[in-house]
């Protein structure tokens, strides 16, 4: 861990030496602000209730595209400047650099995402809302990142050009959300059985992170982000390990 520690520290620290931190932190808490009090109609959602389901619903798309954004950079600018060698000659496993990376851009996510707590203090200043299930909704989107940022590293380490990781990355991104989006799960219910929709639907970040938000903490859900993130992150490594050479 401690070796660990230090790439992440590394960085995390390289993260907020360039104004590419301050720049993404920005866009989203705007964007998240936008789409809750604009579009997601915040202050009459019609529920007259106090909660954050409009601010949590948008989410999964915000997302989509930062994510990738995010971590198209975590390995593939260190492939096209070659500086992947020098980081290899340190005292340190191809996993530790791994995890180094990947936990210092998820630290970084959940500062970000801890930004918006002004949207629980005005909730609360509005109404008597469930405080439980708003810290719910936290901790599952914060899983959800997390599993949006594994499969970007991933991507980003197949790839030199960080534009080829971005697209591809939402590609993959975008596939695990529409499968448990309704008119989707529609589709293939008119072709296919039910145990295998349901099969299906089980993959989406929808599925799993639609309990989180209203409060329901599941062991599956909890199961399912962190073998997600645990397989992404084993793949990163074996193609790491294959693309040494190139």
């Amino acid at each position: 861990m401690k070796h660990t520690l230090s790439i992440l520290k590394r960085e995390l620290a390289g993260y907020f030496a360039t104004p590419v931190a301050y720049v993404f932190i920005v866009i989203f808490l705007l964007l998240a602000g936008f789409f809750t009090f604009q579009l997601g109609d915040f202050y009459n959602d019609g529920q007259g209730q106090a909660s954050l389901a409009a601010f949590f619903g948008w989410h999964p798309w915000l997302y989509l595209f930062l994510i990738p954004a995010l971590s198209m950079r975590l390995w593939a600018e260190e492939r096209k400047l070659g500086t992947i060698e020098l980081l290899m000659t340190l005292p340190i496993t191809l996993t530790q650099a791994v995890l180094g990376k990947f936990l210092a851009a998820w630290i970084f996510t959940g500062v970000a995402l801890l930004l918006t707590f002004p949207m629980w203090i005005t909730v609360n200043y509005l109404g008597d809302p469930d405080n439980g299930t708003i810290l719910a909704g936290y901790v599952g989107s914060f899983l959800m990142a997390g599993g949006f940022l594994a499969i970007g590293s991933c991507v980003s380490a197949v790839t030199k050009n960080q534009v080829i990781a971005f697209v591809v990355a939402v590609s993959l991104c975008l596939g695990f959300l529409l499968t448990g989006f309704p008119p989707f799960i529609e589709l293939f219910s008119r072709w296919l059985p039910g145990p295998v929709v349901d099969a299906i639907a089980s993959f989406s970040f929808f599925t799993h992170f639609d309990g989180l938000s209203k409060g329901l903490v599941e062991a599956r859900d909890l199961v399912f982000f962190g073998s997600l993130i645990t397989l992404a992150l084993f793949a990163n490594a074996l193609i790491l390990e294959v693309k040494k050479a190139d």
